[in-house]
Order: C-alpha cells, then structure tokens, then sequence
C-alpha cells in the first residue's frame, strides 16, 4: 500500500446519499453514516472541503428513466424528510451541499466546479450505495482527473456482492482504497 501524504488543503470530503430516506433501505448503513461523521469530524478539525451529496428530485419528471431489463422498484410515497442529510453528519447551513439527480454527483451539478476553485485534486469518497452512486460518482471523478481515497467500510450496498464487486474490481483501478480507521491513523496524524 502506498502512503496517501494527504494535504488537506487540497482534498476535499465527498459523502454520497447519507440521507434519511436511503439510508433506510440498506441493512448496515448507521456504521456506514458512524464512520462517515468521523471523517467530517477530522476534515473539520483539518480545515479539509466538505461536500455533502444528496439525490433529490423537483417533481420526479426529472429522474432519469432509461430503458432496461431489471424493471425499476415500484413507486412508493417519498416521506417529507426523505432528502434530509443524516443528523450524526452535523450538516449546518454553512456546509457545500450538492444536490444531483442521477447516480453521479458531477454531471449536472457544480461539484467539479467548486473543487477547482478551491485547489482540490483528491478527494475522499464514501456513502451509499457502493456499487451505484458511491461508484458512479468514482468513475466520474476518474475522468475528471482527481485522486481518490475510497473509505470501505463507510459504504454499503444492499447486498455484500455488490458492495465486494466495486472494492475488489473498480476501486483499485481508480484509487487507493482504506478503511475509516486506516485513513485517520495515516492522514489525521500531523498538520
């Protein structure tokens, strides 16, 4: 494993989907949102960019509806409080909150933008689902040239397989992969 030799100054946090109405649907996932508030709490304490990342629709006209063979979940009554970011994250009215509306977090929204502007070429990815946002937002952040540090065990997906097929197959291909602790004990010592 290669040393990250993180520079918080050029890193930014980007945290994919922990909102109430995802975080819901998949077993595992208050561990996931437990790892993710620590690493809020280190890039806070480092003065690291925050981007919190949620999936929203205006009137649901907006979703994307492509053709395929596994037919979508059935429509269900989205709760009011569906796009809230978990409380444990401690989202305030200051914090870089991108909404998106496929599976990526940058096509269609500024996120690219804003991290440009501030200098950040790594980023540091985690959130829900592994295998559908977590790594649709990899792959997009891979043509868009940055670094990556993917923190495994601050994902889930709803199945164990899915979340192994993008840790064991994509993510290395992408990025260096580490766990919440592994990640703290490496980047947070120092200043």
């Amino acid at each position: 494993m290669s040393a990250l030799n993180v520079d918080f100054s050029k890193t930014a946090l980007v945290l994919i989907d922990l909102q109430k109405g995802i975080t819901k649907m998949f077993d595992g996932t208050q561990e996931v949102v437990d790892q993710a508030a620590r690493l809020v709490e280190l890039f806070r304490q480092k003065g690291g960019f925050i981007a919190f990342v949620k999936v929203a629709f205006h009137d649901g006209r907006d979703a994307l509806k492509p053709t395929t063979d596994m037919p979508p979940a059935p429509a269900r009554p989205i709760p009011a409080d569906w796009a809230e970011l978990a409380p444990e994250l401690g989202v305030s009215g200051q914090d870089y909150v991108v909404t998106k509306r496929q599976w990526g977090a940058f096509f269609g929204t500024d996120l690219d933008l804003q991290l440009r502007r501030r200098g950040v070429d790594t980023i540091v990815l985690c959130g829900v689902s592994t295998n559908i946002g977590v790594e649709g937002t990899a792959r997009e952040a891979y043509q868009h040239g940055y670094n990556q540090i993917l923190i495994t065990d601050a994902m889930a997906a709803a199945s164990e397989e899915e979340h192994q097929l993008s840790c064991k197959y994509i993510f290395p291909r992408i990025g260096k992969l580490r766990t919440t602790e592994e990640f703290i004990a490496e980047a947070g010592r120092g200043d």
